[in-house]
């Protein structure tokens, strides 16, 4: 994953990031500690229509459909002294419990669109699961081609936009994930790798596994 702060990379299972010690503490102190309850369309600041809110969650419900492991949510909010939008992406992604997300959908998986309406900005964070998907030049993309609708207060336009950006690139990974391992296999279709061997190894790594405390 990459540190909310400077951008480097860090480690997922890292309490702090090794460049500039941030950490989840940092959010902690401005936003709460404690989960936070909410839904993957939150207006907060108010500024959808009823109909805007109704088209805008069909899109986020057709996200699901398309990508079963991941979620994609949108804040609206009205925000003051954030460090910046990138790091509170990163504390909700931490702290919320989304309603309308299946359990088998782990915040890990969530990818979420923060929008400060009073300064017209937004900012894209996305669970360690999904970031290797999305590069840096992917994200900025997305937030560049909806930035005109942003400043002209168009939420719903400016959120589709980076939805439908988003959804491209992730339906382009996954087309290259099938073909990279279509290609795989035909290797070890080449090279004669049996079923009784793979089934081997798995079972040794079974049988090496420890069990985690609780």
């Amino acid at each position: 994953m990459k540190c909310p702060r400077c951008v480097q990379r860090v480690h997922s299972m890292a309490r702090e990031c090794p460049h500039c010690a941030f950490s989840i503490a940092n959010v902690d102190r401005i936003f709460g500690q404690d989960d936070v309850r909410l839904r993957t369309l939150t207006d907060a600041a108010g500024v959808l229509r009823r109909r805007e809110r109704i088209a805008l969650r069909g899109r986020l419900d057709q996200f699901q459909q398309n990508f079963p492991q991941l979620f994609f949510g949108i804040y609206f909010g009205s925000f003051r002294e954030t460090p910046s939008l990138r790091q509170f992406g990163f504390w909700l992604l931490n702290r919320g419990a989304f309603e309308d997300v299946e359990v088998s959908r782990p915040n890990a998986g969530g990818i979420l669109l923060s929008v400060d309406v009073g300064g017209k900005s937004a900012g894209l964070t996305s669970g360690y699961a999904v970031a290797p998907f999305l590069s840096q030049e992917a994200t900025f993309g997305a937030l560049s081609s909806a930035h005109p609708y942003f400043l002209e207060g168009q939420w719903l336009k400016a959120s589709e936009s980076v939805l439908g950006r988003i959804t491209r690139v992730l339906a382009r990974q996954s087309r290259l994930s099938e073909r990279d391992a279509k290609e795989l296999g035909a290797q070890h279709d080449h090279t004669g790798s049996s079923e009784v061997g793979l089934r081997g190894l798995r079972e040794r790594h079974r049988g090496g596994r420890t069990k985690s405390k609780a």
